[in-house]
């Protein structure tokens, strides 16, 4: 029962990290050229590179690391921080002027999913009902593809309307209830379930 709850809050917590930056993918290309001085398309793809370079060159070390260090603590840690690092982060966009400010921001948002991917897929992995391993990960896949899709309905509209400001400040408040769904978990002791 432990782990179906733990299962259930892990799949929570990506549902609103997903839909919080799902909320950018269909304006983010529009916000740097219009927003960002001498931005071009290819500093879309210039940020976007910066972000998956980082993040897949950090993420096996940090995955290591969990590893080498024995027991959950270090994961939630670890996943936390990332959470929260990525919820200032999208704050950041808000107050980027210049193009090095954009890839600075897409630099540290790849360290920061490079806390955030290994933590949750390590601890989700290891909790997963044996028995309902497929159907598990198909919810998971289901819910995302809900928050990604909704998400991207919305952002356009809200950017449209109101401004890519509070698209931003939606994407923090996800990423920051992500992290309070974890911590939550933390703190009840879910993860703690005997390892034997």
């Amino acid at each position: 029962m432990k782990k179906r709850r733990l299962i259930v809050n892990f799949i929570a917590s990506d549902f609103f990290l997903q839909s919080g930056w799902g909320f950018i993918g269909p304006v983010f290309a529009i916000f740097l050229t219009e927003r960002i001085a001498g931005a071009t398309i290819g500093t879309v793809g210039f940020a976007a590179g910066i972000y998956w370079i980082t993040k897949s060159s950090v993420q096996p070390f940090v995955a290591r690391m969990m590893d080498m260090i024995k027991g959950e603590e270090d994961d939630l840690n670890f996943l936390v921080a990332g959470l929260v690092a990525l919820s200032f982060l999208s704050l950041a966009y808000i107050f980027a002027t210049n193009i090095w400010h954009i890839f600075l921001i897409e630099f540290l948002r790849g360290l920061a999913q490079a806390c955030v991917v290994p933590a949750w897929f390590g601890m989700f992995t290891h909790y997963i009902d044996p028995n309902w391993r497929s159907f598990t990960w198909a919810m998971h896949s289901t819910f995302i593809g809900y928050a990604l899709g909704f998400a991207a309905i919305f952002g356009g509209m809200i950017a449209d309307t109101v401004g890519f400001n509070l698209v931003f400040m939606l994407v923090a408040g996800s990423a920051l209830v992500s992290a309070l769904i974890v911590k939550r978990v933390k703190s009840k002791h879910l993860i703690l379930v005997d390892e034997k």
